[in-house]
């Protein structure tokens, strides 16, 4: 693997894993047009993931430091800010199911057809869709509960499936459960830490399994570094985007990237 390609792989695993848009249903494409072995695959899948996770970690460090301290202070028995503690513990909670289910269902779900990603592609531009139209007859009022970061938590579970977006079906599902779109990518942002170090993690175990030595981790470590600094400008970015705007670029980019799949899985390949 040269460098120009994992700089490539690295820049759009960055910014696609924390917008509405699908990493893996882009990484398929590209694995198409570059493809390597599996050692190296899961090389670059893991240290991905890591340093997605990472940049996550570093963007959000004081928000975790303060739920951290808030939980400190409530097992202290000392005054805590409430909204501290529920979204610290629903982000516990909810990170459960995901992660649990997330390494259960990974392989299972895991498909790299391209018509299967046409379908998902599809399916996700529908679902914004809905969720817009909804969003707009009734408008936020609600806050973040235990119950509506469960039921976000398990819905990442289907961005599993290359196409779907792990922020976009969260997201959206918060925009109907009545939350606003920047709290609920907020909120799925912080979720996708503790998801992405369980996949790199168990990526990291099953590639030393197939390790057979062959690896060049230069390009590697270069891919990592580029997810890491290209995942914080799309958190940065794309949470004052996510503010200021509604999801239906995210709806035309997933239809004309559906075409364009669709084109390559029926007419090319």
């Amino acid at each position: 693997m040269d460098y120009v390609t994992a700089t490539l792989f690295g820049l759009v695993a960055g910014v696609t894993e924390f917008l509405p848009l699908s990493a893996e249903g882009h990484l398929v494409l590209l694995r198409e047009l570059f493809p390597f072995e599996l050692g190296e695959q899961l090389a670059f899948v893991a240290v991905m993931e890591l340093a997605a996770a990472l940049a996550a970690l570093l963007y959000f460090k004081k928000v975790i430091f303060i739920m951290m301290q808030a939980i400190i202070r409530k097992l202290g028995r000392l005054p805590a800010n409430e909204k501290d503690l529920t979204m610290a513990f629903t982000l516990l909670l909810a990170s459960i199911p995901a992660v649990v289910l997330g390494f259960l269902l990974q392989d299972i779900l895991f498909t790299e057809e391209v018509a299967v990603i046409t379908l998902t592609l599809s399916l996700s531009a529908i679902f914004f869709i809905y969720a817009e139209w909804c969003y707009y007859q009734n408008p936020p009022q609600g806050t973040l509960t235990i119950k509506r970061g469960l039921i976000m938590g398990l819905l990442t579970i289907i961005a599993l499936v290359p196409g779907f977006s792990r922020l976009g079906i969260a997201l959206a599902g918060g925009m109907l459960l009545g939350l606003s779109r920047f709290e609920a990518a907020r909120f799925t942002i912080l979720l996708s830490i503790p998801i992405l170090l369980s996949l790199g993690v168990t990526d990291l175990f099953k590639l030393f399994l197939h390790d057979d030595g062959m690896i060049t981790w230069l390009p590697v470590l270069l891919l990592g570094l580029m997810t890491f600094l290209a995942a914080l400008a799309s958190i940065h970015y794309g949470l004052s985007f996510i503010r200021k705007n509604t999801l239906w670029p995210f709806v035309w980019y997933n239809l004309i990237l559906a075409t364009f799949v669709g084109y390559v899985a029926f007419f090319i390949q």
